[in-house]
């Protein structure tokens, strides 16, 4: 590390050892997507079928797991915004299972209120960022992200908040962030594919704050616009304009997020 460095003072030769290390970063990188790719495929639930399967994903870790909601005789979590929302999954590819599923609920009109709108919105304490300043079809929310405990049997994966997507970020280098739980992170790039389709110009979202900065340290750059609440735990408002996303994101998650449109996109 000390010749790299030396060396690397020297003009030329400095530019030279740049260009491999540079290389080899980004070779590493894109290891992220391959692997990822290798066993895990994104989708937009197409019928009922596939909803069902994402509602049921999300009974098990918001009724069953973690007691937010009643458990329902059918096992099937659903509200009354599911009426206007895409539902992005993961499946495995070998197994068919559902690895982690997440909600955007989008808003055609005035008659379809997002839930930070409805039950959150004093919480919001940036006037410029209220959801009635903009557009209805340029806003959205991102809501009931859940990983099943079948896919959080690694040592990394076990942390407080795993089910609902919180990352364990006791590890900083290239080589250990194959450890972080890549599920999550490919639900929230599968939103973010999403809503740039569709011209999704403002996301809204209430989470942990310890969230907020598990999705910051990736890239993803949710500015929180008011305070810790008690909303199914203690949470605050988030906004992400999407658009910015492909730029900020660290270099492995940007060939994900590649990946992933192919896949949702065509």
């Amino acid at each position: 590390m000390q010749l790299v460095k030396r060396l690397s003072k020297v003009p030329l030769l400095g530019s030279l050892v740049d260009y491999y290390i540079k290389k080899k970063a980004s070779k590493a990188a894109k290891e992220i997507a391959v692997h990822f790719s290798q066993f895990l495929c994104s989708k937009i639930s197409e019928n009922e079928e596939e909803k069902h399967k994402c509602f049921r994903v999300r009974h098990n870790v918001y009724c069953e797991e973690l007691g937010f909601e009643e458990v329902k005789p059918n096992q099937l979590e659903m509200d009354e915004f599911d009426e206007h929302a895409y539902h992005c999954f993961i499946e495995h590819r070998k197994s068919n299972h559902v690895a982690g599923t997440v909600r955007v609920i989008y808003s055609e009109g005035e008659n379809q209120v997002l839930p930070i709108e409805k039950f959150c919105l004093n919480a919001i304490g940036n006037d410029h960022l209220l959801p009635k300043n903009f557009p209805r079809k340029e806003i959205s929310e991102i809501s009931r992200l859940a990983v099943p405990a079948e896919f959080r049997k690694r040592a990394t994966d076990k942390h407080g908040g795993a089910a609902t997507g919180v990352l364990n970020l006791g590890s900083y280098s290239e080589e250990e962030l194959r450890c972080f739980p890549f599920i999550a992170i490919g639900l929230y790039l599968s939103a973010t594919a999403l809503v740039l389709e569709k011209g999704i110009n403002h996301c809204f979202v209430m989470m942990e704050p310890r969230l907020a900065r598990s999705l910051r340290f990736v890239g993803i750059p949710f500015e929180q616009i008011g305070p810790v609440v008690d909303y199914h735990g203690r949470r605050a408002p988030y906004h992400v304009d999407p658009r910015k996303i492909p730029q900020t994101l660290s270099i492995g998650f940007q060939y994900l997020l590649e990946e992933i449109k192919k896949e949702i996109t065509g």
